[in-house]
C-alpha cells in the first residue's frame, strides 16, 4: 500500500489580534502626530522600600521618571512559511497549482477601505521580528499597540560582560568574533550604539541599561506573568539586586542553574553553568505549569528502583547489568523502591501497633504510620507494604509516579548541535522556561533576539511571539532558521482527532461539540499517574474488592491445607497463610536452601561461586545434586493433580484480585500532564506560522543652533545638544561633513570619486549643506591631480542619523528639495538604507547618491587606520530577467555589493546570505513569495528529509541558487526583489517584467 503523503500544515492564533501597523510602502500615508516618538513615563521604584544596588549615575537617573520614545514600527517583510513550501510542492508537480489558496490573501483581515488608518483597527495575528532598540520597541508595543499587561513570559538574554564578543556577532558565516581585532567588530551603527549605551562607562552603564529594560519589560507583563534573565556568575547578583528593586524581592520566583556546553577555563574553577532568574509580576498569581521528567531506571531519581516485583506477588532483585539496562526486562516486571512507612512526631491515632502477617510492629514512641490503622490495613490489602524483623517498609513502584518533578537545577540541558550564533541559547532551557509559565496561545517576548532560540521554542509549542533586536546579522539569522523550522503536528483539543484521542486516553465516550481548531483550548498531552500511598490508604473501594475475593480464596486454601495436612496438627507443617503459599505447586524448601539454589543457578556467576553455592545446597538438604541437574523451582513437587489444580485455581483469583485492586488505585489516583510530551499526528507536519519582519525608522530633525553649527536630534527627541569641551565627539552631523569634505565619495568604479572643492550650510528641512562636486579619475598618479577632473556639479547633502536606518519617505522629502532648489546632485550620507531607499537612484533630472558611511567613523580608533574611503556609493544588485516561456519568467541575481574589512567590494553570489522575491508586487507590502539562500546554511534541512517524497529533489536544490523557480509573469508586472547579504545589510529593487 502507498504510503499516504504528508499534510504540511501551521498553526495561527484566530482569537489574536495585532493593531494595524503601516508597511515602509505606506509609510508615506502615515500622519505627521504618529510618525512622531511619543513619551512615555515610567515612574521609578520607591527607593525608600528595601535595599538596594548604587551604581555611578544612578542617583541622577533617580531625580525624574524613566522616560522613553515610543516610535511607530514599520512592516518590511510578510512571510508566511508554509506558502513557500506550497511553491515547491508545485515547482515539483506534486500538487495542483488550482488547488493552492492564495495564503497571502488574507494576511491582515482589514478592510481595504482602512487599510491606511494606522494604528486605529485590529487585525490578524502574525508573529513578529522586530529590528531596533528593545527598549524603544517594547514602548512602542505598550502605548501604541495596547500590548501593556498582555505578554506572559519574557525572556531577556542579555550581554553577561565587557567583551564585544560577549554579545554580538559581525556576520552570519562566522562565530569566531575576536576582541580588539578591527575586521571583526560589528559594522552596524545600531549594534555600535548598543554596545556604547551598555558598555561607555562599564558595569555602571550596563546597569543603567539592565534596569531600563527591566522596568519596561514589567509593564507588559500580566498579572499572571514571569520574566526570566539568563546571566553568567560574573554579573548574577548584581542582576538579583537589580531585579529586587524592578519587581520587589516578594516577587523572586527562584535561581535557576543550568549546564552549558563548554566551561570557562580559569586559574580556580572552571565555570560550567550558566544561571536563569525568575521573577514574576505578582508571585501570587503566577502562571506556573510543573515541568515533569520521566524517570529512568538507574539514572537521577530512578536509580532507588532496583527490585521488581513479579505477577503473583514475587519479588526479584535487579542485577548490576539489568539496573544499567533495563530495556531487556520483560515487561510484565515491575520495579519498585522500600520506603519507610514511618514519620516523625507523636500522635495518639497512629502511634500504635500494627499486625501484619501475624507479626506485631510499633513505630515507637517519637514516630508515627504514615497514615491510620485502616489505612495501613488497605496497604497491606494492596501488598504494598514489605514486613522486616524490626519494621514495616512500604512498596513503591516507579510506574505510581514514574516522573519527577525537575528543581533548580537543571543538569541535562547539554547540547552538541552546531550553533549558529556566538551566544546561542540551548533551546531546551528557553522550553523549559515557556512551558512552565505559559499556555499555548500566550505571548512570549524576547527583547535579545540573538539566533532566535525564543521565537523557534515558542512557535514550536503554540506560543505567539515577538522578538527583538538591534542586530541584522541576528536577524537575519533567526528569519533563516524559523523559516525553514520543521515542528511535530501536535493533536488540538479543540480538534475532532484531539477529541477522539483525550476519549481514549480517558476510558470515556468522546465528546460531541463542534471544534474550531484554537489552540488556546491546549494539545492533547500524555500523562501520568501520580499514586500516594495517601491515596491508597484512603481507598475504601479496596476493602470492597478484598472481601469479594476473600469468600472465594479462602475455601480454596482451607481444602489445600486439608490435603497436604496442614491443618494445624503438626507443628513442623503449619497452614499455608496468603503471604506463604508457594508459588509453585509444591513443598517449599528452607530459605537458607531457596537462596543457596537461586544462587547456584545464576549464569552471571562464574563455574567456582556456581560450585560452591551446590554445595551448601546439597548440604543443607542432604542431597548429591550436579549444576546440570539442578531443579528450576526452590520445592519439591506434591505430585497431587487434585492439590495442584486447587492451587492454580487459587493463585488465579489472587493474580485477578491484585490486578483489580491495582486497577482501582490507578482509576482514583492523580494525574499530572507532561506538558512537554503532546501527542503527535504523524501524517501532518508542521511549519511556522505568518510572521512579519518590522523596524523602527528613526524620525530625524536636523537643527541648526545660535552660531550656526549643525547639531543631531536622533529620532525627534533624543535632545542632545552640542558636546561641550569634554573631550567628547563634536556633534555627529559636523563630524559627517567635515569628513565628507575632506574624503570626498568613491563611487561604484574603483577609479572614480567625487572631490568636493566648496561646501557651506544649507538652511533647509532636509537638507544639511551645499557643496561643488568634481568626479576625479584616480588611475593617473596623485600629484596630477586635476588632469582628469570633470566638471563640477551643484551637490546637495542630507545627512541620515548617527544610530539607524534611512527610510524612503526621508530619503524623497530630501530628493523633493533638492531638486526644487535646483540642484544637480543629492548626496545622501548614512550608515544604512532601508531595502526600499535603495530603489530611489533618480528623480526628474536630479541624481539621487547613496553613500554608505564607513562604520569605522563610530569607532575613533579605526577612524585613523587607513581602512579605505569612509563614504562609498554601494550599487544596485545585479539581476537579470529571464523569459522562460509560456508566459512564464525567472529572476537571477548574479551579485552585490557589501563592506568588507571597511573596503565596499563588488560581492559574487557567495556574498547573498538569502534572497527574496515578490512576485506580484503591489506597491502596499512586501510578501516573501519565493526565498532563496544561496550563501548560507540551509535552513530547510529537517524538512527536506521529511518531505522528501512530496517534493522532489530539483525543487529543494533550487533553494540553494541564485537563478529563482520559473513562476507567472504577474498582471501588472511588477515583481520586488529584495537581496540581503552575510552582514545583514538589504537592498530591493523592484523590475517590470
Amino acid at each position: 500500500m502507498a504510503k499516504k503523503p504528508l499534510t504540511v500544515d501551521t498553526l495561527t492564533h484566530d482569537e489574536a489580534t495585532r493593531k494595524n501597523a503601516p508597511t515602509a510602502e505606506l509609510e508615506t500615508f502615515l500622519e505627521e502626530a504618529v510618525k512622531r516618538p511619543i513619551e512615555v513615563a515610567y515612574e521609578r521604584r520607591n527607593r525608600d522600600l528595601d535595599p538596594q544596588l548604587v551604581w555611578r549615575g544612578k542617583d541622577v537617573a533617580d531625580w525624574s521618571d524613566l522616560v522613553v520614545e515610543a516610535p511607530p514600527l514599520y512592516i518590511q517583510e510578510k512571510i508566511h512559511p508554509k506558502a513557500l513550501i506550497e511553491d515547491l510542492k508545485r515547482s515539483s508537480n506534486r500538487a495542483d497549482a488550482g488547488d493552492a489558496p492564495d495564503l497571502f490573501a488574507d494576511f491582515n483581515g482589514v478592510d481595504p477601505e482602512a487599510r491606511t488608518e494606522f494604528y486605529a483597527h485590529d487585525q490578524h495575528w502574525s508573529n513578529r521580528m522586530i529590528l531596533g532598540d528593545g527598549l524603544k520597541v517594547m514602548a512602542s508595543l505598550a502605548e501604541r499597540e495596547g500590548l501593556k499587561g498582555q505578554v506572559q513570559c519574557i525572556y531577556i538574554d542579555p550581554p553577561y560582560g565587557i567583551k564585544f564578543n560577549s554579545n554580538f556577532q559581525w556576520s552570519t558565516t562566522s562565530r569566531d568574533v575576536k576582541d580588539g581585532k578591527a575586521d571583526h567588530l560589528t559594522r552596524e551603527p545600531e549594534q555600535v550604539k548598543a554596545f556604547r549605551d551598555t558598555w561607555r562607562d562599564g558595569i555602571h552603564s550596563y546597569l543603567t541599561y539592565l534596569r531600563d529594560r527591566l522596568t519596561v519589560a514589567r509593564d507588559l507583563l500580566t498579572e499572571s506573568g514571569s520574566v526570566f534573565v539568563q546571566i553568567g556568575d560574573e554579573n548574577v547578583h548584581r542582576v538579583r539586586a537589580l531585579m529586587d528593586e524592578v519587581f520587589g524581592e516578594e516577587n523572586f520566583c527562584s535561581e535557576i542553574t543550568f549546564v552549558k556546553n563548554s566551561g570557562q577555563t580559569s586559574g580556580l574553577l572552571s565555570g560550567n553553568y550558566d544561571i536563569l532568574i525568575w521573577f514574576a509580576k505578582d508571585k501570587e498569581k503566577v502562571k506556573f505549569r510543573r515541568p515533569l521528567v520521566e524517570k529512568v531506571v538507574g539514572g537521577e531519581f530512578g536509580g532507588r528502583y532496583n527490585k521488581a516485583y513479579l505477577p503473583g506477588g514475587v519479588e526479584q532483585s535487579l542485577s548490576t547489568e539489568e539496573r544499567a539496562d533495563p530495556s531487556g526486562l520483560p515487561d510484565d516486571w515491575r520495579l519498585y523502591t522500600e520506603q519507610p512507612c514511618l514519620s516523625h512526631g507523636f500522635n495518639p491515632n497512629t502511634t500504635v501497633e500494627f499486625y501484619l502477617n501475624k507479626r506485631r510492629y510499633h513505630p515507637g514512641q517519637k514516630r508515627q504510620w504514615k497514615c491510620t490503622i485502616a489505612g495501613m490495613e488497605r496497604l497491606s490489602k494492596s501488598d504494598r507494604l514489605i514486613g522486616l524483623p524490626k519494621m514495616i517498609y512500604y512498596r513503591r513502584f516507579i510506574d505510581d509516579y514514574p516522573a519527577f518533578a525537575i528543581g533548580n537545577n537543571w543538569n541535562d540541558t547539554q547540547d552538541r548541535l552546531a550553533k549558529d550564533y556566538v551566544v546561542q541559547t540551548v533551546p531546551l532551557v528557553v522550553q523549559r522556561c515557556i512551558l512552565m509559565a505559559t499556555d499555548p496561545g500566550d505571548l512570549v517576548l524576547d527583547p535579545t533576539c540573538g539566533s532566535g532560540t525564543t521565537a523557534y521554542v515558542a512557535e514550536q509549542w503554540g506560543r505567539r511571539w515577538i522578538t527583538i533586536d538591534t542586530s541584522r546579522v541576528a536577524l537575519a539569522l533567526a528569519r533563516a532558521r524559523i523559516m525553514g523550522a520543521r515542528y511535530p503536528w501536535y493533536l488540538l483539543a479543540d480538534s475532532r482527532e484531539g477529541q477522539l484521542k483525550e476519549a481514549e486516553i480517558t476510558r470515556s465516550p468522546p465528546r460531541d461539540t463542534p471544534t474550531q481548531g484554537r489552540v488556546r483550548q491546549g494539545f492533547v498531552y500524555k500523562r501520568v499517574p501520580h499514586i500516594t500511598l495517601k491515596s491508597i490508604a484512603n481507598n475504601a473501594e479496596i476493602d470492597t474488592i478484598w472481601e469479594e475475593f476473600q469468600e472465594k480464596l479462602e475455601p480454596l486454601r482451607a481444602k489445600i491445607n486439608a490435603l497436604r495436612g496442614r491443618d494445624g496438627s503438626d507443628p513442623d507443617l503449619p497452614p499455608f497463610e496468603e503471604w506463604t503459599m508457594p508459588r509453585e505447586p509444591g513443598s517449599p524448601w528452607p530459605e537458607k536452601a531457596a537462596q543457596a539454589l537461586e544462587k547456584a543457578r545464576s549464569e552471571r556467576a562464574s563455574e567456582a561461586t556456581r560450585t560452591k553455592w551446590l554445595a551448601t545446597l546439597n548440604a543443607e538438604l542432604g542431597r548429591d545434586y550436579t549444576l546440570e541437574t539442578l531443579p528450576e523451582h526452590a520445592v519439591d513437587p506434591w505430585n497431587d493433580p487434585e492439590c495442584e489444580k486447587l492451587h492454580a485455581e487459587w493463585w488465579e483469583l489472587r493474580i485477578a484480585r491484585q490486578k483489580e485492586i491495582d486497577a482501582s488505585i490507578a482509576a482514583k489516583a492523580d494525574t499530572e500532564y507532561l506538558y512537554d510530551q503532546p501527542y503527535e499526528d504523524k501524517s501532518r507536519v508542521r511549519v511556522a506560522g505568518p510572521f512579519t519582519v518590522e523596524s523602527l525608522s528613526p524620525h530625524r530633525v536636523p537643527a541648526v543652533d545660535v552660531d550656526d553649527s549643525l547639531f543631531d536630534e536622533v529620532e525627534a527627541a533624543e535632545g542632545r545638544a552640542k558636546k561641550g569641551g569634554s573631550g567628547e565627539r563634536a556633534d555627529f552631523a559636523e563630524m559627517v561633513l567635515e569628513n565628507l569634505k575632506r574624503s570626498g565619495v568613491q563611487q561604484r568604479a574603483r577609479d572614480d570619486k567625487l572631490v568636493f572643492e566648496t561646501m557651506k550650510l544649507w538652511p533647509g528641512e532636509s537638507i544639511l549643506a551645499e557643496g561643488t562636486v568634481r568626479q576625479k579619475s584616480l588611475t593617473e598618479a596623485e600629484e596630477e591631480e586635476a588632469s582628469d577632473a570633470g566638471p563640477t556639479r551643484r551637490a546637495a547633502i542630507f545627512v541620515g542619523p548617527e544610530y539607524g536606518t534611512v527610510s524612503r519617505p526621508a530619503l524623497t522629502a530630501a530628493a523633493r528639495e533638492a531638486m526644487d532648489a535646483g540642484f544637480d546632485l543629492l548626496i545622501a550620507a548614512a550608515f544604512n538604507f532601508d531595502a526600499h531607499a535603495g530603489e530611489l537612484t533618480k528623480m526628474g533630472p536630479l541624481t539621487v547618491l547613496q553613500a554608505r558611511i564607513n562604520p569605522d567613523l563610530h569607532m575613533p580608533d579605526l577612524a585613523n587606520t587607513g581602512a579605505g574611503n569612509l563614504f562609498t556609493v554601494f550599487g544596485d544588485p545585479d539581476i537579470v530577467v529571464h523569459d522562460e516561456g509560456d508566459d512564464m519568467v525567472s529572476i537571477e541575481v548574479l551579485g552585490v555589493d557589501m563592506y568588507k574589512g571597511g573596503q565596499i567590494e563588488s560581492g559574487d553570489a557567495d556574498d547573498i546570505a538569502v534572497w527574496f522575491i515578490d512576485t506580484d508586487y503591489n506597491y502596499e507590502s512586501f510578501f516573501v513569495r519565493h526565498a532563496y539562500f544561496p550563501g548560507a546554511n540551509d535552513p530547510y534541512k529537517a524538512l527536506k528529509t521529511t518531505l522528501k517524497a512530496e517534493i522532489d529533489s530539483e525543487a529543494w536544490d533550487s533553494l540553494n541558487r541564485t537563478r529563482s523557480r520559473p513562476f507567472e509573469r504577474p498582471k501588472d508586472g511588477r515583481v520586488a526583489v529584495k537581496v540581503v547579504n552575510h552582514l545583514g545589510d538589504e537592498v530591493m529593487k523592484v523590475l517590470e517584467v
